[in-house]
């Protein structure tokens, strides 16, 4: 009985791990950004647990079709090749019945409880996150981050759909931070990793243009974000708060970015790495705090 429930466990935490639980925790943060955004005034329960669930079912779907498309990949990588699929702990049939079930789940909750705006989108989302990205741009081009990032930054439109079932100006621009901002987050993991890739041959930046070129562009995004960061209050949609966070925080991932292109020092990849998660979630959580403040000030 000890090893049958010590099995099913083990079992449940592979399928777990299909869904990258740290990721997906990540996407909902961000949508639940959107969604905070959307109704300062109020908080938006209804969206805040159900809608959240469907897009987190939804990105579950996606990393655990992500998974099975890549399980070859994955096993020829330090990184993955102890994932659940590449192990045998999961084979491709129950993992392929896995993430459609749980996608389909994801996308009806969303239609029928949410509205079909967001339905509609996360859909694309994961349509773009696992059949576009991972199924072709991934072995296609060495921008197949730049590009596929699109999907992944769909969440804060996602949690501002949620709540408004409208899409507008703010949320627009929250995916754009996103997607110039998973370059200069990525691209600092790919060159730590490159072996990795040169060894599954995966054309991604480093492995096909060599690192210091992959520096130069981690710098030139990094600074194009920082740019776009400033968008919103340059049109008027934040106080003071949000943009002294935003040149701040952008100072320091400058800073890294810097860094990384000049010192020999082999760690800085993968410092600007995590420093490039700190950054996200810092940023959005100023323009959080500084949107709150302005509807309490104005009310």
């Amino acid at each position: 009985m000890e090893a049958s429930r010590t099995s099913g466990s083990e079992l449940a935490r592979a399928y777990l791990e299909l869904c990258k639980p740290k990721v997906v925790m990540v996407m909902i943060f961000t949508a639940l950004v959107g969604e905070l955004l959307a109704d300062p005034l109020a908080l938006p329960i209804r969206a805040l647990i159900l809608g959240n669930l469907g897009i987190a079912m939804a990105a579950g779907s996606a990393a655990a079709i992500n998974h099975l498309i890549d399980q070859r990949l994955d096993a020829r990588m330090a990184r993955t090749r102890r994932r659940p699929i590449p192990t045998g702990l999961i084979s491709s049939g129950p993992a392929l019945v896995f993430a459609l079930a749980l996608g389909a789940a994801g996308l009806i909750l969303l239609y029928t409880l949410i509205n079909p705006l967001t339905a509609v989108l996360t859909f694309a989302s994961l349509i773009g996150y696992a059949v576009i990205y991972t199924g072709f741009l991934k072995r296609a081009t060495s921008q197949n981050i730049v590009i596929g990032g699109l999907a992944g930054a769909a969440p804060p439109l996602l949690g501002w759909t949620a709540v408004t079932d409208r899409i507008e100006a703010l949320p627009v621009l929250l995916v754009m931070i996103i997607f110039v901002w998973t370059p200069p987050h990525f691209w600092p993991l790919a060159i730590h990793r490159i072996e990795d890739y040169r060894r599954a041959e995966v054309p991604m930046l480093p492995a096909t243009h060599g690192e210091v070129h992959t520096r130069w562009q981690v710098l030139f995004y990094t600074t194009l974000m920082v740019a776009v960061t400033l968008v919103p209050a340059l049109i008027g949609l934040t106080s003071f708060i949000y943009p002294a966070a935003a040149l701040t925080l952008g100072g320091m991932f400058l800073f890294y970015s810097i860094a990384m292109l000049v010192s020999p020092d082999p760690s800085w990849p993968m410092r600007t790495f995590r420093f490039s998660i700190t950054y996200i979630l810092l940023l959005f959580g100023a323009l959080v705090i500084d949107s709150y403040l302005m509807a309490a000030l104005l009310s």
